[in-house]
């Protein structure tokens, strides 16, 4: 059995959703000024940015405990994944900050990660059975 084919593989991806947005928010709020310095990123996007992402990774989290996932809000989980991925991207691109070169790398991790994580998502929808689904 592929690790695609198990029937733990959303819930999972889910979960692993939910650890980097932790990661992620935590990071931005507890070294805000320290990153803000080392990212050239203003404060308020990444304390704003950071309490979005704690919120997120709670409301995933509890998604991946029900004993059925909705299959809606998991589609939701996707378009809102690539959303965050384009506008990682579009937010370099607009020329509203300029970040370090590691400020850009932060960005495009997250953008990057969150791709990774749509595509996932998208692939445990596709592979999921129907039966048990909300």
């Amino acid at each position: 059995m592929s690790i695609f084919a198990s029937p733990k593989f959303l819930r999972n991806v889910l979960f692993a959703d939910a650890a980097s947005c932790l990661a992620t928010g935590a990071a931005q709020l507890l070294l805000t000024g320290w990153l803000a310095q080392q990212l050239n990123l203003p404060v308020m996007l990444l304390t704003g940015t950071g309490v979005f992402l704690l919120a997120y990774a709670a409301a995933v989290a509890f998604i991946a405990t029900r004993d059925r996932l909705p299959r809606a809000i998991v589609w939701l989980l996707v378009i809102g994944n690539l959303g965050w991925a384009a506008g990682c991207v579009a937010l370099l691109a607009s020329g509203f900050v300029a970040p370090t070169a590691l400020g850009t790398a932060w960005v495009l991790a997250q953008a990057a990660t969150v791709a990774v994580l749509a595509e996932l998502q998208w692939t445990g929808l596709r592979r999921a059975p129907v039966a048990g689904w909300a």
